[in-house]
Order: structure tokens, then C-alpha cells, then sequence
């Protein structure tokens, strides 16, 4: 009997490497941290990114997972399991931060909402269950984007669309952006999409650390967020904590 491929074994500790962490990594983080001579990690990657399941970022040479693994991930966990596993979370995240929650994935170059619960109060809401929201200019798209859950190279390619003032049009500032959101864990938008509303997401995670998702919150800007657009700590935590939880109940290790 066959024993284990070597290669495929090493190739499978690469892609859980870059999925257990926030950042991305570059070939010397990734040789050592696998007890892996470089030439070996390279060639390695080099394959993986040929089939899109690893993206290197042009501007710092560190690799990400790719956009084609969420079509394997999918395969796996369909968006009804994605959304059944966050019903309770996505309540209990409402009724405890007061705002309107949402639950996305990407879906030809957008931001599919498959859940929305309402902000608990009184007025007039619509649900936007089916509705498709931007990547670069909401918080769910931008962190979709940020995890290698989403590829960002086609909508440069198509050009950024400019839905207020604020969104991001420029690709080094999208690029930076989305630097930002992998060292905190978390994004924002902060009048991006519409002037006055400001909105927090957070990845949702499945087996292997592949991020299937995202969950966030949004509501009016001064609810939101400091005097300064600073996204305000209260929400940030509580959407940590349901994130978490979530991400736990599909299967996902710590992180």
C-alpha cells in the first residue's frame, strides 16, 4: 500500500499556515515556521498559486490564501448551513448592540446578504435578505476581500465605483485598507457606501480556517462610531464574540 505523498502533505501545511493566521506571510515566515527549506516553500507556493489557491501581494511579495479555495470551501458548507449555524448569533448580536446585523458571502463580484435581522427598535427597516452590496465600499465586501475570500484584482480591473465622498476608488488605498482589516481581524466602513451609516464586519471562519463568510454590524455613524470616525470598542467586541462563535459551531479551530 501507497504510503503519503510528501508534496501534497507539505502543500496541505502550507494552506492551514496561511489560514490560522490574521496576515499574510512571506516565504522565509512560512519556510521557518514549517521547519522548511526555502527553495522547497517556494516551489511549493509557486504551484499553489498557479491554481489559485494562494495570492501573493505584488507590493510586499507575502502570500495569502486564494479565491479559489472558497469554491472548494462552498462545496463543502453551503450558504444554508452557513446560515442556519448564525441565526441564534445574529439575534443575540442585534438585540445586545441595538443595530441591524447582516450576514454576507461573495458571489460574482459581490457581496451576497443571505441573513439580515433588523435593528430592535421601531422604525422602518427593509429586509435586504437576496441584496447585493459592493466589495470595496461595505464592511462585509472589504473584509470578504481582505481573507482571500473574494479576489480583488477584478474590480480594479473593472474600475471602483465612488458611492460617496469617502468610498475608496484608488487601489493603493483599497490595498492598504485591506492591510489594515488583516492585522485588526476586523473591518469598517465609515460613510463609504451612504452618508451618515457606518458599518463593522468580522470574517466567519469553517474548517481549516478558510473564511466562508462574514458577519457585521451597521447603523448610523454617531451610534457607531467616536467624534474622530473611530468605530467605537463596544460593537467591535460584541461582533468579535458572535464571529467567534460562529466560526466555532461550522468547525473552526481557535484564532
Amino acid at each position: 500500500m501507497a504510503g503519503p505523498v510528501q508534496s501534497i502533505e507539505r502543500a496541505a501545511a502550507i494552506l492551514r499556515l496561511l489560514a490560522g493566521g490574521p496576515r499574510r506571510l512571506g516565504l522565509g515566515e512560512v519556510a521557518s515556521s514549517l521547519g522548511l527549506a526555502k527553495g522547497t516553500v517556494h516551489g511549493i507556493l509557486r504551484t499553489l498559486q498557479h491554481v489559485d489557491f494562494v495570492e501573493q501581494d505584488e507590493a510586499t511579495g507575502k502570500y495569502q490564501l486564494g479565491a479559489a479555495l472558497l469554491h472548494l470551501g462552498t462545496s463543502y458548507l453551503d450558504v444554508n448551513e452557513l446560515r442556519s449555524r448564525s441565526l441564534n448569533w445574529a439575534d443575540a448580536l442585534a438585540a445586545r448592540s441595538g443595530e441591524a446585523v447582516r450576514l454576507g458571502t461573495p458571489l460574482e463580484g459581490k457581496v451576497l446578504i443571505v441573513h439580515h435581522v433588523f435593528r430592535p427598535d421601531d422604525t422602518l427597516q427593509t429586509l435586504d435578505v437576496g441584496a447585493f452590496l459592493p466589495l470595496h465600499a461595505s464592511s462585509l465586501g472589504k473584509v470578504l476581500l481582505a481573507f482571500g475570500a473574494a479576489s480583488v484584482e477584478p474590480l480594479l480591473e473593472a474600475g471602483l465605483e465612488a458611492y460617496t465622498r469617502h468610498t475608496l476608488v484608488f487601489p493603493e488605498a483599497l490595498h492598504r485598507a485591506l492591510g489594515e482589516i488583516r492585522e485588526l481581524g476586523w473591518g469598517a466602513e465609515v460613510q463609504e457606501m451612504s452618508m451618515g451609516e457606518a458599518g463593522i464586519a468580522m470574517p466567519i471562519r469553517g474548517h481549516g480556517g478558510l473564511v466562508v463568510g462574514a458577519i457585521g454590524v451597521s447603523g448610523p455613524l454617531e451610534r457607531l462610531c467616536d467624534t474622530t470616525g473611530r468605530p467605537r470598542p463596544t460593537p467591535v467586541t460584541l461582533l468579535r464574540e458572535a464571529a467567534r462563535a460562529i466560526s466555532r459551531d461550522l468547525g473552526a479551530g481557535r484564532w
